[in-house]
């Protein structure tokens, strides 16, 4: 397994964005945190770069039961939905896929349950899309 799962959009960045989030709240999650890294690194560093936006997403009663679990989970929380546009215009949305990331790293079987839910309703998500 990869520490994200990707798909590619068939819609504009833009309206991607309106479908994951969406999506994302079909499932259960907000968004809490959209982290716009082509106006950040063109403020920043006076750069050009891709049509690139981090979206963190939260499901509160998974994070709240995660957190019950193992109280410094909160240090890969939220998960992180990445839309990026490529030099050849495809758009291509990465979830974060918390049963490699957390799971594996913390091994926990308690918590290895929690992350097998999130990352199943993630990759819902990114279908939807």
């Amino acid at each position: 397994m990869n520490y994200h799962y990707s798909k590619q959009s068939n819609s504009s960045f833009a309206d991607t964005i309106e479908k994951i989030t969406a999506s994302l709240q079909k499932e259960g999650f907000g968004v809490l945190t959209n982290i716009d890294l082509k106006e950040t690194f063109k403020k920043k560093l006076d750069v050009n770069f891709r049509n690139y936006k981090i979206l963190g997403a939260c499901n509160p009663q998974f994070a709240y039961h995660a957190l019950n679990i193992e109280p410094t989970i909160g240090v890969m929380l939220p998960c992180n939905i990445v839309v990026q546009e490529m030099d050849n215009s495809e758009v291509v949305i990465s979830a974060i896929n918390p049963l490699e990331t957390m799971a594996k790293s913390i091994q926990n079987p308690e918590l290895e349950e929690v992350a097998k839910e999130v990352s199943s309703r993630l990759r819902r998500a990114v279908d939807a899309c």
